[in-house]
């Protein structure tokens, strides 16, 4: 039994006297001590090392009273075990030197054997539960099916993934089967995670908002409900679509168990668009912990107060950024852990 469930209650939609809290990247470049090993090892070797990815886990829960931990992982490291061979270049970010050009690159990429290629999620799985024993839940993560194809065929960041678009427009046969294939491989490493402990599973549609509500139909959101009706009879799916507001109503009638929203919706709307059906998770602006300890915790009991208490957790509308204050990360969790009505 989990000793602190307060973040499945909120998942379940259960009466709580505060939200559950925890942040997207909490584990991660704004702590010291997480700085302290990127100088030492490379990212796709702290990704790859069960030892170096726990640590990484663990070191926020050490800091602050959080409600969930989040495995250090990245959601490119699945393409990767498709044949995709990601880097993460200084000063670019994500970076395919063979981005997914054509129909016969799609149908290239391997269908792998999920703990062969990724055995090394799992084994940090593993140990990560050990050492949480059952304080808190876990929560494991994949990137939605577009996100990962953005990155595929745009082979790196971008601000526009305008390549990937006009994949999809140009090549929608082509598109589909990519999409197909990352739903599949997606759905399989999920369920293997549920296996190695994880509580809840999160599924990061960080581009989602690139696409018109029509395209998002089409290209986004039938592969995150593939995923989702596939996981939901064994965990707990938060699906978070970073600016996807206008498909909020459609996506709370899902069988996720919550919605991520970002900051660009306010609580009110975002209750308004999902009938209160279902829990929401968010919304603070990553930006605004930069603002003084006090702010901070005054606009964090403003939207605690504009979703309420029930069906909601706690977080950040986005990644934290590298540049925050310790101090200001924990007067934003602090804030939601001392809520009083």
């Amino acid at each position: 039994m989990i000793k602190n469930d307060l973040f499945l209650k909120a998942l379940r939609g259960e009466e709580v006297d505060r939200p559950p809290v925890w942040m997207m990247r909490q584990a991660g470049r704004y702590l010291p001590e997480f700085i302290k090993l990127r100088d030492q090892y490379d990212f796709f070797t702290r990704c790859r090392t069960p030892e170096l990815a726990a640590e990484i886990t663990l070191q926020p829960i050490r800091r602050f009273p959080l409600d969930a931990a989040i495995i250090f992982s990245d959601i490119l490291v699945l393409p990767q075990a498709m044949g995709m061979d990601f880097e993460m270049k200084n000063g670019i970010g994500p970076w395919l030197e063979n981005p997914i050009k054509t129909l016969q690159d799609v149908e290239n990429l391997i269908d792998p054997d999920i703990e062969e290629t990724l055995g090394y999620v799992m084994d940090a799985l593993d140990i990560t539960k050990k050492e949480l024993d059952n304080k808190i839940p876990l929560i494991g993560f994949a990137g939605s099916p577009w996100t990962i194809l953005c990155y595929a065929v745009e082979g790196r960041g971008s601000k526009a993934f305008d390549k990937a678009k006009s994949f999809c427009y140009q090549n929608p046969k082509a598109a589909h089967l990519l999409l197909e294939k990352i739903t599949k491989v997606t759905i399989d490493y999920l369920k293997k995670k549920v296996e190695h402990g994880v509580n809840a599973v999160q599924i990061f549609d960080s581009w989602g908002g690139m696409l018109s509500p029509q395209d998002y139909d089409e290209f986004s959101w039938p592969y995150i409900e593939q995923i989702t009706n596939a996981l939901a009879p064994h965990a707990p799916v938060i699906v978070f679509g970073k600016g996807c507001w206008f498909a909020l109503d459609k996506m709370s009638r899902s069988k996720a168990s919550a919605l991520g929203v970002d900051w660009t919706v306010t609580p009110q709307t975002a209750r308004e668009l999902t009938g209160n059906r279902i829990t929401l998770q968010g919304n603070f602006d990553p930006s605004r912990l930069m603002s003084p300890p006090k702010v901070i915790q005054q606009m964090v009991k403003e939207m605690i107060d504009g979703f309420g208490t029930t069906k909601y957790v706690a977080n950040l509308g986005h990644g934290i950024l590298p540049t925050i204050p310790v101090e200001n990360a924990q007067a934003f969790i602090e804030a939601v852990v001392n809520y009083k009505k």
